[in-house]
């Protein structure tokens, strides 16, 4: 379901991570949506840490939304867990 304008995407393998940095207005907000279908969990992170919350996020395709407020530059770390397999989806939409 789309929830606002698209801005950014992609798809990784839970072991190699989602390791990407986008451009987001200053004062605006984003939602991200995170999907993991595998095995295990990963961990969600971003530089700045104020641009949004940590969060885990499970292999058992549930859908996992986060609002973010932009900095200028962000990073958006995805970094599965030991033994975690399995395919990560992101999408970042403008709200």
């Amino acid at each position: 379901m789309q929830s606002g304008r698209f801005f950014a995407s992609g798809a990784e393998r839970v072991t190699d991570g989602v390791h990407t940095e986008t451009i987001l207005s200053k004062g605006k907000n984003y939602k991200l949506n995170l999907v993991c279908i595998g095995s295990g969990s990963a961990q969600l992170s971003f530089t700045p840490a104020s641009a949004g919350s940590k969060a885990a996020i499970p292999c058992d395709q549930s859908l996992v939304q986060q609002r973010i407020t932009g900095h200028g530059p962000v990073r958006i770390n995805v970094d599965g867990a030991k033994g975690a397999t399995g395919v990560i989806a992101w999408r970042v939409d403008a709200v």
